[in-house]
Protein backbone atom coordinates (compact mmCIF):
# COMPACT_ATOMS: atom_id res chain seq x y z
CA UNK A 1 0.00 0.00 0.00
CA UNK A 2 1.63 3.38 -0.82
CA UNK A 3 1.56 6.55 1.24
CA UNK A 4 -1.24 7.94 -0.62
CA UNK A 5 -3.56 4.90 -0.12
CA UNK A 6 -2.29 4.71 3.12
CA UNK A 7 -3.81 8.44 3.92
CA UNK A 8 -6.89 7.74 2.19
CA UNK A 9 -7.79 4.53 4.11
CA UNK A 10 -6.37 6.61 7.76
CA UNK A 11 -8.90 9.61 6.56
CA UNK A 12 -12.07 7.48 5.53
CA UNK A 13 -11.45 5.27 9.07
CA UNK A 14 -11.18 8.75 10.72
CA UNK A 15 -14.20 10.38 9.48
CA UNK A 16 -16.50 6.82 10.06
CA UNK A 17 -14.69 6.86 13.69
CA UNK A 18 -16.56 10.67 14.41
CA UNK A 19 -19.91 10.29 12.69
CA UNK A 20 -19.86 7.04 15.24
CA UNK A 21 -18.90 8.58 18.07
CA UNK A 22 -21.29 11.64 17.18
CA UNK A 23 -24.84 9.30 17.03
CA UNK A 24 -23.51 7.55 19.93
CA UNK A 25 -23.65 10.82 21.59
CA UNK A 26 -26.55 11.95 19.97
CA UNK A 27 -28.46 8.72 21.19
CA UNK A 28 -27.78 9.31 24.20
CA UNK A 29 -28.82 12.71 24.69
CA UNK A 30 -32.21 11.21 23.19
CA UNK A 31 -32.73 8.62 26.05
CA UNK A 32 -32.13 11.15 28.32
CA UNK A 33 -34.43 13.91 27.38
CA UNK A 34 -35.73 13.26 24.00
CA UNK A 35 -38.03 10.75 22.07
CA UNK A 36 -37.19 9.09 18.45
CA UNK A 37 -37.99 12.36 16.09
CA UNK A 38 -36.01 14.64 18.50
CA UNK A 39 -38.92 16.24 20.93
CA UNK A 40 -38.02 17.16 24.19
CA UNK A 41 -39.53 14.29 26.58
CA UNK A 42 -38.53 16.29 29.72
CA UNK A 43 -39.99 20.25 29.06
CA UNK A 44 -42.95 21.21 29.49
CA UNK A 45 -43.86 25.02 27.94
CA UNK A 46 -45.71 27.68 29.76
CA UNK A 47 -47.32 30.70 28.32
CA UNK A 48 -49.17 33.07 30.58
CA UNK A 49 -50.61 36.40 29.08
CA UNK A 50 -49.82 39.91 30.94
CA UNK A 51 -47.87 41.00 34.04
CA UNK A 52 -49.41 44.80 33.67
CA UNK A 53 -52.87 44.20 34.80
CA UNK A 54 -52.60 41.34 37.31
CA UNK A 55 -49.27 40.65 39.68
CA UNK A 56 -50.84 37.11 40.06
CA UNK A 57 -48.86 35.79 37.21
CA UNK A 58 -45.64 36.28 38.18
CA UNK A 59 -46.80 35.80 42.01
CA UNK A 60 -48.44 32.77 42.20
CA UNK A 61 -49.20 31.40 38.94
CA UNK A 62 -45.83 30.97 37.60
CA UNK A 63 -43.67 29.33 40.94
CA UNK A 64 -46.61 27.25 41.91
CA UNK A 65 -46.95 25.46 38.61
CA UNK A 66 -42.89 25.05 38.55
CA UNK A 67 -42.64 23.60 42.03
CA UNK A 68 -45.88 21.93 41.13
CA UNK A 69 -44.13 20.00 38.21
CA UNK A 70 -40.89 19.37 40.18
CA UNK A 71 -42.90 17.68 42.86
CA UNK A 72 -44.41 15.22 40.28
CA UNK A 73 -41.43 14.82 37.95
CA UNK A 74 -37.75 15.71 39.46
CA UNK A 75 -36.20 15.47 36.20
CA UNK A 76 -38.43 17.81 34.23
CA UNK A 77 -38.68 21.53 33.67
CA UNK A 78 -40.75 24.25 32.89
CA UNK A 79 -39.55 26.76 29.95
CA UNK A 80 -41.75 29.86 30.99
CA UNK A 81 -42.39 33.05 28.57
CA UNK A 82 -44.87 35.67 29.11
CA UNK A 83 -46.63 37.63 26.15
CA UNK A 84 -46.71 41.12 28.07
CA UNK A 85 -49.99 41.53 26.76
CA UNK A 86 -49.25 40.97 22.89
CA UNK A 87 -51.06 37.92 20.89
CA UNK A 88 -48.38 38.70 18.43
CA UNK A 89 -45.59 37.41 20.90
CA UNK A 90 -47.47 34.65 22.90
CA UNK A 91 -47.45 33.74 18.75
CA UNK A 92 -43.69 33.68 18.55
CA UNK A 93 -43.10 32.24 22.05
CA UNK A 94 -45.63 29.36 21.25
CA UNK A 95 -43.89 28.80 17.67
CA UNK A 96 -40.68 28.85 19.63
CA UNK A 97 -41.43 25.86 21.94
CA UNK A 98 -42.60 24.01 19.48
CA UNK A 99 -39.84 24.27 17.40
CA UNK A 100 -37.51 23.10 20.31
CA UNK A 101 -39.94 20.14 20.60
CA UNK A 102 -41.32 20.75 23.75
CA UNK A 103 -44.33 17.87 23.70
CA UNK A 104 -46.85 19.78 26.44
CA UNK A 105 -47.60 23.17 26.39
CA UNK A 106 -49.76 25.06 29.52
CA UNK A 107 -51.35 28.00 27.19
CA UNK A 108 -53.05 30.92 29.17
CA UNK A 109 -53.86 32.23 26.31
CA UNK A 110 -53.65 36.12 25.69
CA UNK A 111 -56.29 36.17 22.61
CA UNK A 112 -58.06 33.54 23.14
CA UNK A 113 -59.99 33.29 19.68
CA UNK A 114 -57.01 33.75 17.83
CA UNK A 115 -55.12 30.47 18.86
CA UNK A 116 -57.38 27.96 17.30
CA UNK A 117 -54.68 27.60 13.80
CA UNK A 118 -51.69 27.41 16.58
CA UNK A 119 -53.35 24.74 18.57
CA UNK A 120 -54.34 22.81 15.54
CA UNK A 121 -50.68 23.02 14.04
CA UNK A 122 -49.56 21.73 17.43
CA UNK A 123 -51.79 18.85 17.81
CA UNK A 124 -50.87 17.90 13.79
CA UNK A 125 -47.47 17.50 15.26
CA UNK A 126 -48.13 15.55 18.63
CA UNK A 127 -47.55 18.62 21.17
CA UNK A 128 -50.75 18.96 23.34
CA UNK A 129 -52.07 21.60 24.72
CA UNK A 130 -53.41 22.23 27.67
CA UNK A 131 -56.15 25.81 28.02
CA UNK A 132 -55.03 27.29 31.64
CA UNK A 133 -57.63 29.85 32.85
CA UNK A 134 -58.82 30.95 29.56
CA UNK A 135 -60.72 28.86 27.28
CA UNK A 136 -58.22 28.65 23.49
CA UNK A 137 -59.73 27.79 21.08
CA UNK A 138 -58.30 25.14 19.04
CA UNK A 139 -58.41 21.32 19.73
CA UNK A 140 -57.09 21.67 23.53
CA UNK A 141 -56.13 18.75 25.28
CA UNK A 142 -57.16 20.09 28.64
CA UNK A 143 -58.90 22.90 30.25
CA UNK A 144 -58.43 23.75 33.58
CA UNK A 145 -59.91 27.00 35.23
CA UNK A 146 -62.79 28.33 37.48
CA UNK A 147 -66.74 28.83 36.98
CA UNK A 148 -66.50 31.96 35.23
CA UNK A 149 -69.62 32.86 35.16
CA UNK A 150 -69.89 32.37 38.50
CA UNK A 151 -67.01 34.39 38.88
CA UNK A 152 -68.77 37.47 37.46
CA UNK A 153 -72.71 36.30 39.62
CA UNK A 154 -70.43 36.41 42.71
CA UNK A 155 -69.22 39.94 41.81
CA UNK A 156 -72.64 41.13 40.90
CA UNK A 157 -74.07 39.92 44.16
CA UNK A 158 -70.72 40.99 46.17
CA UNK A 159 -71.47 44.96 44.71
CA UNK A 160 -75.30 44.87 45.32
CA UNK A 161 -74.50 43.54 48.83
CA UNK A 162 -72.36 46.67 49.35
CA UNK A 163 -74.48 48.55 47.96
CA UNK A 164 -76.87 47.07 50.52
CA UNK A 165 -80.76 48.84 50.84
CA UNK A 166 -79.69 51.35 48.47
CA UNK A 167 -79.25 48.80 45.62
CA UNK A 168 -82.58 49.35 44.22
CA UNK A 169 -82.43 52.42 43.09
CA UNK A 170 -78.82 52.84 42.40
CA UNK A 171 -77.24 53.53 38.71
CA UNK A 172 -73.94 51.12 37.97
CA UNK A 173 -70.73 51.81 36.09
CA UNK A 174 -69.60 48.43 34.65
CA UNK A 175 -66.08 48.47 33.28
CA UNK A 176 -65.28 44.86 31.60
CA UNK A 177 -62.38 43.30 29.97
CA UNK A 178 -60.68 42.41 27.02
CA UNK A 179 -63.86 41.83 24.54
CA UNK A 180 -60.99 39.47 22.78
CA UNK A 181 -61.53 37.16 26.40
CA UNK A 182 -63.63 34.37 27.11
CA UNK A 183 -63.40 35.07 30.10
CA UNK A 184 -64.55 38.54 29.96
CA UNK A 185 -67.84 37.30 28.44
CA UNK A 186 -68.14 35.11 30.59
CA UNK A 187 -67.51 37.79 33.99
CA UNK A 188 -70.07 40.33 32.32
CA UNK A 189 -72.53 37.98 31.64
CA UNK A 190 -72.49 36.68 35.45
CA UNK A 191 -72.77 39.92 36.58
CA UNK A 192 -75.66 40.90 34.61
CA UNK A 193 -77.29 38.08 35.61
CA UNK A 194 -77.34 39.30 39.62
CA UNK A 195 -77.29 42.96 38.73
CA UNK A 196 -79.92 43.31 36.24
CA UNK A 197 -83.30 43.24 38.15
CA UNK A 198 -81.54 44.45 41.56
CA UNK A 199 -80.13 47.78 40.67
CA UNK A 200 -82.14 50.10 39.27
CA UNK A 201 -79.88 50.82 35.46
CA UNK A 202 -76.46 50.11 34.33
CA UNK A 203 -75.72 53.71 32.52
CA UNK A 204 -72.29 53.18 31.39
CA UNK A 205 -70.78 49.96 29.81
CA UNK A 206 -67.23 50.23 28.72
CA UNK A 207 -64.68 47.61 28.03
CA UNK A 208 -61.11 48.42 30.23
CA UNK A 209 -59.47 46.05 27.98
CA UNK A 210 -57.52 44.25 30.86
CA UNK A 211 -55.45 47.93 30.76
CA UNK A 212 -55.70 50.05 34.37
CA UNK A 213 -54.61 53.56 32.03
CA UNK A 214 -57.79 52.46 29.63
CA UNK A 215 -60.10 51.63 32.89
CA UNK A 216 -58.77 55.05 34.22
CA UNK A 217 -59.83 57.10 30.95
CA UNK A 218 -62.99 55.12 30.92
CA UNK A 219 -64.30 55.42 34.00
CA UNK A 220 -62.64 59.99 33.88
CA UNK A 221 -65.20 59.47 30.66
CA UNK A 222 -67.94 58.23 32.75
CA UNK A 223 -67.81 61.00 35.24
CA UNK A 224 -67.75 63.69 32.16
CA UNK A 225 -70.74 62.17 30.94
CA UNK A 226 -72.87 61.27 34.48
CA UNK A 227 -71.65 63.70 36.30
CA UNK A 228 -70.62 62.78 40.26
CA UNK A 229 -73.89 61.58 41.37
CA UNK A 230 -74.77 59.80 37.98
CA UNK A 231 -73.76 56.72 39.47
CA UNK A 232 -73.89 54.77 42.88
CA UNK A 233 -71.42 52.00 42.05
CA UNK A 234 -68.75 50.47 40.11
CA UNK A 235 -67.98 46.94 38.96
CA UNK A 236 -64.59 46.61 37.49
CA UNK A 237 -63.94 42.91 36.32
CA UNK A 238 -60.41 42.54 37.83
CA UNK A 239 -58.28 44.30 40.29
CA UNK A 240 -55.34 46.47 37.96
CA UNK A 241 -58.77 48.43 36.86
CA UNK A 242 -60.04 48.78 40.02
CA UNK A 243 -57.44 50.22 41.56
CA UNK A 244 -57.00 52.73 38.71
CA UNK A 245 -60.61 53.12 38.70
CA UNK A 246 -60.28 54.28 42.08
CA UNK A 247 -57.78 56.50 41.65
CA UNK A 248 -59.39 58.32 39.57
CA UNK A 249 -62.87 58.31 41.88
CA UNK A 250 -60.72 59.81 44.58
CA UNK A 251 -59.51 62.94 42.00
CA UNK A 252 -63.13 63.68 41.33
CA UNK A 253 -63.96 63.55 45.27
CA UNK A 254 -66.47 60.52 44.31
CA UNK A 255 -67.06 57.78 47.00
CA UNK A 256 -68.52 54.54 46.17
CA UNK A 257 -68.43 50.54 46.09
CA UNK A 258 -65.80 49.69 44.25
CA UNK A 259 -65.36 45.45 42.99
CA UNK A 260 -62.66 43.56 41.30
CA UNK A 261 -61.29 40.39 41.04
CA UNK A 262 -57.77 38.26 41.93
CA UNK A 263 -57.12 38.84 45.36
CA UNK A 264 -53.92 41.15 44.53
CA UNK A 265 -52.03 42.43 47.72
CA UNK A 266 -52.78 45.59 46.65
CA UNK A 267 -56.25 44.99 46.61
CA UNK A 268 -56.71 43.26 49.94
CA UNK A 269 -54.70 46.15 50.76
CA UNK A 270 -57.46 48.30 49.45
CA UNK A 271 -60.76 46.54 51.23
CA UNK A 272 -58.66 46.70 54.43
CA UNK A 273 -59.10 50.87 54.30
CA UNK A 274 -62.45 50.99 52.34
CA UNK A 275 -61.32 52.37 48.99
CA UNK A 276 -62.05 48.91 47.57
CA UNK A 277 -65.60 46.67 48.63
CA UNK A 278 -64.70 43.24 47.54
CA UNK A 279 -62.15 40.99 45.42
CA UNK A 280 -62.99 37.38 43.63
CA UNK A 281 -60.47 34.98 45.27
CA UNK A 282 -59.45 32.04 42.84
CA UNK A 283 -56.94 29.58 44.50
CA UNK A 284 -54.09 29.90 42.92
CA UNK A 285 -52.51 26.93 43.78
CA UNK A 286 -54.86 24.14 43.16
CA UNK A 287 -55.47 25.83 40.18
CA UNK A 288 -52.13 25.72 39.16
CA UNK A 289 -51.31 22.18 40.71
CA UNK A 290 -54.05 20.73 38.45
CA UNK A 291 -52.36 22.28 35.12
CA UNK A 292 -49.16 20.90 36.47
CA UNK A 293 -50.39 17.43 37.03
CA UNK A 294 -52.48 17.40 33.45
CA UNK A 295 -49.13 18.61 31.80
CA UNK A 296 -47.22 15.65 33.69
CA UNK A 297 -49.46 13.21 33.20
CA UNK A 298 -49.83 14.09 29.44
CA UNK A 299 -45.81 14.09 29.04
CA UNK A 300 -45.76 10.51 30.30
CA UNK A 301 -48.74 9.38 28.26
CA UNK A 302 -50.79 8.78 31.51
CA UNK A 303 -54.91 9.20 31.82
CA UNK A 304 -55.76 12.60 32.57
CA UNK A 305 -59.77 11.65 33.79
CA UNK A 306 -58.81 11.58 37.64
CA UNK A 307 -57.66 15.28 36.89
CA UNK A 308 -60.17 16.10 34.60
CA UNK A 309 -63.48 14.74 35.39
CA UNK A 310 -65.44 17.15 33.67
CA UNK A 311 -65.68 18.56 30.07
CA UNK A 312 -66.45 21.63 27.95
CA UNK A 313 -67.03 22.64 24.86
CA UNK A 314 -65.49 26.02 23.40
CA UNK A 315 -66.39 27.76 20.15
CA UNK A 316 -64.81 25.38 17.99
CA UNK A 317 -64.79 22.33 19.79
CA UNK A 318 -66.77 19.86 21.75
CA UNK A 319 -65.99 17.42 24.93
CA UNK A 320 -62.92 18.92 26.31
CA UNK A 321 -61.79 17.38 29.04
CA UNK A 322 -62.10 19.59 32.21
CA UNK A 323 -61.49 20.58 35.53
CA UNK A 324 -63.25 23.52 36.93
CA UNK A 325 -62.94 25.26 40.25
CA UNK A 326 -65.04 27.40 42.61
CA UNK A 327 -64.20 30.76 43.41
CA UNK A 328 -64.63 33.02 46.71
CA UNK A 329 -65.54 36.79 47.04
CA UNK A 330 -63.36 38.76 49.75
CA UNK A 331 -64.44 41.09 52.16
CA UNK A 332 -63.18 42.83 54.67
CA UNK A 333 -65.22 40.81 57.28
CA UNK A 334 -63.70 36.95 55.71
CA UNK A 335 -60.06 38.49 55.31
CA UNK A 336 -58.59 36.26 57.69
CA UNK A 337 -60.93 33.39 56.64
CA UNK A 338 -59.42 32.93 52.69
CA UNK A 339 -56.65 34.46 51.61
CA UNK A 340 -54.64 34.28 54.86
CA UNK A 341 -56.30 30.95 55.96
CA UNK A 342 -55.00 29.63 52.73
CA UNK A 343 -51.63 31.21 53.10
CA UNK A 344 -51.31 32.88 50.50
CA UNK A 345 -50.74 35.69 52.35
CA UNK A 346 -49.29 36.77 55.86
CA UNK A 347 -51.28 39.28 57.89
CA UNK A 348 -47.74 41.40 58.32
CA UNK A 349 -47.70 41.47 54.20
CA UNK A 350 -50.89 42.97 54.39
CA UNK A 351 -50.86 45.33 57.34
CA UNK A 352 -47.44 47.22 56.42
CA UNK A 353 -46.92 50.53 57.88
CA UNK A 354 -49.44 52.57 55.91
CA UNK A 355 -52.19 50.37 56.54
CA UNK A 356 -51.54 49.28 60.65
CA UNK A 357 -54.14 51.61 61.90
CA UNK A 358 -56.43 50.30 58.94
CA UNK A 359 -55.76 46.33 59.85
CA UNK A 360 -56.33 47.31 63.36
CA UNK A 361 -59.46 48.57 63.00
CA UNK A 362 -60.36 45.76 60.93
CA UNK A 363 -59.26 42.86 63.46
CA UNK A 364 -56.63 41.97 61.30
CA UNK A 365 -53.87 42.94 64.51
Amino acid sequence: MNAMMRRAVIGTAAVSMALSMAACGKAGSDNKSSDAKGGDTKSIGLLLPENASSTRYESFDKPFIEAKVKALCSDCNVKYSNAEGSAAKQKQQFDTLIAQGVKVIILDAFDAASTQSWVKEAADKGVKVIAYDRLATGPVSAYVSFDNEKVGELQGQALVDALGAKAADSNIVMINGDDADPNAGKFKAGAHKILDGKVKKVVYEQSGEWKPTVAGQKIGAAITQLGKDGFQAVYSANDGMAAAIITQLKSAGIKVPVGGQDAGLDAIQRIVTGDQSYTIYKAYKPLADSAAELAVDLLQSKDIKSVASSSIDSDTDKGIPAKLLDPKVVTVANIKDTVIADGLYKVADICTGDYAAACKTAGLQ
